[in-house]
């Protein structure tokens, strides 16, 4: 799991295994990401649908140091799966407790206000 202060000492993943893509709309800066192998899939779960599409998810391919980076800048995030949301929560972005599961695929959303 993704910790940056411990990667610091330890080293972080280097490896582009995480989409994030950035959309600025007006003062906010919306931030969208997931775990590389998500894309193009659908998770149906009861009334919960999850469509981690393409042309919404799939940016800049980068390392979890850069997705930390992205998180800093970002007044709204949407993440997906487990890299993802496991780094948000590491690094303080979300709570745990505010984590969805669909089909088993932990998804999660923030508004800094």
């Amino acid at each position: 799991m993704c910790d940056q202060e411990r990667g610091r000492d330890r080293g972080l993943r280097d490896i582009r295994d995480i989409y994030v893509k950035r959309y600025d709309l007006g003062e906010e800066v919306l931030i969208a990401v997931c775990d590389k192998e998500l894309i193009g899939r659908r998770f149906e779960e009861g009334e919960l649908l999850l469509h981690v599409s393409e042309s919404f998810y799939k940016g800049e391919a980068v390392t979890e140091v850069e997705m930390i980076a992205s998180l800093k800048q970002a007044t709204i995030v949407n993440l997906v799966g487990e890299r993802a949301v496991g780094c948000a929560i590491a690094n303080s972005f979300i709570d745990e407790a505010n984590v969805l599961y669909i089909e088993g695929v932990p998804h999660a959303q923030m508004v800094r206000i």
